[in-house]
């Protein structure tokens, strides 16, 4: 019996348990704080997309002549008109993809718009057919991945990669991603008698380099002294020195309206200044044509190369997902003891819904962003920082004046240092067995040489795949991996194959 006096009521719960439980907020070792601000690191370091996806799909005419609004590219203000149109509908859906994929599968992960697969889309596909039945293509590109995994085959492709060539993976995306950052900030360029080289013409100058330089060492310094929020604040800081540059030093775009370097020492995507509010432009939603590609298609030959370029898209999708999740899981220390993320097959089905919301919203197909490790390394840890940065992205539809503030000099350095921290798993490699070895270096070089996730995971599992066969070793190999070791055979060989079709 309780002592006279003393309560016999236990404690009510807390109004945020049900919250807790279900994202693993506390399981996880995080924290509310830490989950806004990583969802907002990873917000700030892929809002680039909204700027970048208009100008690769906004800007370019397809089989007829039309830009994806359906007006005549020649027409005039339509391909400002349609630049705001994409930009919209980008930030739609990426925000509702987001969202689903932080409250469903629960994972810091978040999505938009693909590079590579919309430029795949803009200047290979439509040069064949119109928008709309390119968006169609997209639409079933989707629904193939979405139906992969739901029978399973897509996990279990997942599952039958060693875990050696995932290491690999995770330190090739790392590699990849710090030159993505190195490239949109300025700093490694197209060089003249070179392939890349530093700068313009060899020397870091100008001031978008020099903000790259200030928000790079005040996160470097933030991070050694154990900074909360060392991302947000330095991409925060460098944006307040970019706006105040440009306000005052006017120097303006480095790209005029063709994508060519004019201004060397400019801004390399985005101009740090406000710009006027406007109402967002919806009219791309549902501008889909899903059978028009196939049934206009001239005999069987022009048929099957529709099918090879819906093959194409989805290899790139599929595989660049996987990519993208272990990396993300390997540097938030959220992997599986079987190498594996939490809720695997639930961000597969997450991200193939994407894809044909990314048909659907004539955006192009929605992935998976290795962009999110920014928000994992700076604390993210659950579905929370998924739905702050979907929410920012649905925010942005409104606020563009705001995204358009951080130029990609003052949001890559954390892509740069993110790629320092994804280093860290190439200590799982056993370098010296050249049978793991070898195909683990091709994967981790290809990524940001042949500026691909999907030819540096081809090219390892090709090269896997073969020595051991070479080896006397085929039974030790999944018989899955030699499916896909096939199908990168096929997509290595595209222009091959289209030769002989044609």
């Amino acid at each position: 019996m309780a002592n006279a006096g003393s309560s016999t009521v236990a404690p009510s719960p807390s109004p945020n348990k049900g919250l807790d439980s279900w994202f693993e907020l506390t399981k996880r070792g995080s924290t509310y704080g830490r989950e806004i601000r990583g969802g907002l690191v990873t917000f700030f370091t892929m809002a680039y997309i909204i700027v970048l996806n208009p100008i690769i799909i906004g800007t370019q005419a397809d089989v007829n002549g039309n830009l994806i609004t359906g007006q005549p590219i020649t027409a005039d203000g339509a391909v400002v008109h349609s630049m705001a149109a994409v930009a919209a509908a980008t930030a739609l859906i990426a925000g509702l993809t987001t969202i689903l994929m932080g409250v469903y599968a629960r994972f810091p992960l978040a999505l938009a718009t693909g590079l590579g697969l919309n430029a795949l889309v803009a200047y290979t596909i439509i040069k064949q057919i119109t928008w709309p039945q390119a968006m169609g293509l997209i639409v079933w590109e989707g629904i193939l991945i979405l139906i992969l995994v739901l029978t399973g085959f897509r996990k279990a492709v997942f599952n039958a990669v060693p875990r050696s060539l995932r290491a690999a993976i995770s330190v090739g995306i790392g590699l990849f991603i710090a030159f993505i950052g190195l490239v949109d900030s300025g700093v490694v360029r197209t060089g003249s008698g070179t392939p890349v080289q530093l700068g313009v013409n060899g020397s870091l100058v100008g001031w978008p380099i020099a903000t790259f330089l200030i928000g790079l060492l005040l996160l470097v310094i933030l991070y050694i002294r154990k900074v909360k929020g060392a991302m947000l604040i330095a991409i925060v800081g460098a944006t307040a020195v970019a706006v105040v540059v440009e306000s005052v030093l006017k120097i303006g775009p480095a790209k005029d309206a063709s994508g060519a370097i004019t201004n060397p020492t400019g801004w390399m995507l985005n101009v740090p200044q406000l710009s006027a509010f406007q109402a967002p432009d919806l009219s791309l939603l549902g501008r889909v044509d899903m059978f028009g590609a196939f049934t206009s298609a001239a005999g069987p030959s022009a048929v099957l190369g529709l099918v090879l370029l819906v093959f194409s898209l989805l290899l790139s999708d599929f595989f660049d997902t996987m990519g993208t999740i272990v990396a993300v899981g390997a540097e938030g220390n959220l992997l599986e003891e079987d190498g594996n993320p939490p809720r695997t097959q639930e961000i597969l089905v997450v991200d193939s819904i994407a894809a044909i919301a990314g048909g659907v919203g004539s955006v192009s197909s929605n992935t998976s962003y290795i962009e999110s490790a920014s928000g994992v390394g700076d604390g993210a840890r659950t579905g929370i920082a998924s739905v702050v940065t979907g929410l920012a992205f649905l925010l942005s539809i409104f606020l563009a004046p705001l995204v358009n503030m951080v130029p990609s000099e003052a949001a890559t350095p954390a892509l740069f240092f993110v790629g320092f921290l994804m280093m860290s798993q190439v200590v799982h490699i056993d370098w010296e067995d050249p049978e793991i070895g070898i195909p683990a270096f091709l994967t981790v070089v290809m990524m940001p040489f042949a500026y691909s996730i999907t030819s540096g995971i081809g090219a390892g599992f090709i090269a896997y795949a073969l020595l051991k066969i070479v080896k006397g070793k085929a039974k030790e190999v999944h018989p899955l991996l030699y499916v896909v070791a096939v199908a990168f055979l096929v997509y290595f060989g595209q222009g091959v194959l289209a030769g002989l079709i044609k």
